[in-house]
Order: structure tokens, then C-alpha cells, then sequence
């Protein structure tokens, strides 16, 4: 009896033992990890993500593109704007050249100078549209003809133009005279007599208006006197005339294209 009950007390504090020791070890340890399950993607997924991702690539280039094609759309306006604008600048620069070189060229013929480095210039600029004035022009200032030339040779002639030739017979005398007293004429109409008509050209030659010289000088009793004035005269008209048609021609020059304006 005595041995069992001693042998009961050893067997409970063996137990207690061996339960304490086991779990103090356990306590000791890490705390156990939990599987967590990891989901495969299935196919039907990838598929959504890749035209999700696909589709936010073409919408980004799409953009890009967009804004480069805008840019060089206003690149371009810019570039065709800046072409206009040298273009009209040109225009204008070429319109003055013709202008100076055909003041250039009045200048001369009105002194008598020869034309110098002027006359390629005129044939360069006016050569191809304007060449009968061109060789007009030139030509007179080889045998310059002045205003100033027309009026001293008008002097010297003066009193030849209202006596008639000096070749006349008496009885044209005679006639021209008679012809002179009687003259039926409205107010408002000039004077046909020849003092008139000289009067009225001298006072057209101070004006430069040598055409109209002409037409009396023609009127006039002396006007054979005249025929070399008068081919000197319609020499300085047409040379004038070519002077005109050079300089209108410069003026006329096609005006340069408005310049478009960009928009922004």
C-alpha cells in the first residue's frame, strides 16, 4: 500500500514534469504561418488587361500625334506667311529700282547727258515689257535733244514763222494778208493770226508743253522755216512719251498677294 502510494506521487510529478518542459518549449517557438492560397490569373483576365493596356498606348499616341500634326500645321502657315512677306518685300524693292532707274533716265534726256550705267539697267529691267520705249530712250540720249535747245532754236526762228517763206510770191502775199484782215471768229476761239499763234507757242514752250507748239508752229505762214525745229520737237514728245510709259510701267507692277493671317 505504502509502496503504490509513493509509486502514484512519482508518477504525478514526472507528468508535471514533462508537461511543464513541453510547454515551455512551444512557447518558445514562432507562431505558425498560415498558407495564404495564391490565385492564378486565368486567360479571359490577361486578355482584359493587355487591351486595357493596348488601348491606353493608342489613345496616348493618338494624342501625340494630334499635337504634332498641329504644330506643324501652324509651322507651316508660319513659314507660308514669312514667304508672302519677302515676296511683297521684294515686290516693293523691285518696284523702286524700276522707279529710280527710270527718274534716273528722265534726268538725263532732260540735260543732254548721255545715259551712262543707266542704259543696261533700263534694258535689264524694262527690256523684255517696255522695249520700244526702252530703245526710245536710248537712242535720244545718243542725240540729246533739250528743252532748252527747242527754245533758243525757236528764238532764231521767230520771225521767219509770221512772215511766210522767204521763197513767197506776191500774189500769196497778197492773199495771206487779205486773208488776215477779214477773220470771223467766236470770242471764246483764239486769234488765228500768226503774232497769236507764236505768242501762244512761245508761252507753251515756258510750260513744257511742246505738243502744243507744235500744233500752232504748224499753223503758222513761216512753218517750212520750221522743219527742223519741228522734227526736233516731235523728237522731245516721243522721247517724253517713253519716259512716261517706263515710269507707269514700274508704277503698274502686279501688287504682292495679301499676307494670309496664321491663326492661332
Amino acid at each position: 500500500m505504502g509502496a503504490a502510494f509513493a509509486g502514484l506521487i512519482l508518477l504525478l510529478l514526472g507528468g508535471g514534469a514533462w508537461y511543464g518542459w513541453h510547454h515551455g518549449m512551444l512557447r518558445g517557438l514562432p507562431a505558425p504561418v498560415v498558407p495564404v492560397a495564391i490565385v492564378a490569373p486565368t486567360a479571359s483576365g490577361s486578355a482584359t488587361t493587355a487591351a486595357i493596356v493596348s488601348q491606353g498606348n493608342l489613345i496616348a499616341t493618338n494624342a501625340a500625334l494630334a499635337d504634332a500634326t498641329a504644330r506643324l500645321t501652324a509651322l507651316q502657315q508660319r513659314l507660308a506667311e514669312l514667304n508672302q512677306q519677302a515676296l511683297a518685300a521684294s515686290g516693293q524693292a523691285n518696284r523702286a529700282e524700276m522707279l529710280l532707274i527710270a527718274f534716273a533716265a528722265r534726268r538725263a534726256i532732260d540735260r543732254g547727258q548721255p545715259l551712262g550705267i543707266v542704259e543696261p539697267a533700263l534694258r535689264m529691267r524694262f527690256g523684255d515689257s517696255q522695249a520700244k520705249s526702252v530703245d526710245a530712250v536710248v537712242n535720244a540720249a545718243r542725240r540729246p535733244v533739250t528743252l532748252i535747245d527747242l527754245s533758243s532754236e525757236f528764238a532764231r526762228i521767230e520771225s521767219r514763222l509770221v512772215s511766210g517763206p522767204a521763197n513767197e510770191r506776191t500774189w500769196d502775199w497778197l492773199t495771206r494778208q487779205m486773208g488776215a484782215m477779214f477773220i470771223i471768229r467766236h470770242d471764246d476761239t483764239p486769234s488765228p493770226l500768226p503774232e497769236s499763234r507764236l505768242a501762244r507757242a512761245r508761252t507753251a514752250l515756258q510750260g513744257q508743253r511742246v505738243d502744243l507748239a507744235i500744233a500752232e508752229v504748224e499753223r503758222m505762214p513761216g512753218r517750212d522755216a520750221a522743219a527742223d525745229w519741228l522734227a526736233h520737237a516731235r523728237e522731245w514728245v516721243a522721247t517724253q512719251d517713253a519716259l512716261d510709259q517706263l515710269e507707269s510701267a514700274a508704277l503698274a507692277m502686279p501688287p504682292a498677294a495679301p499676307v494670309a493671317e496664321v491663326k492661332k
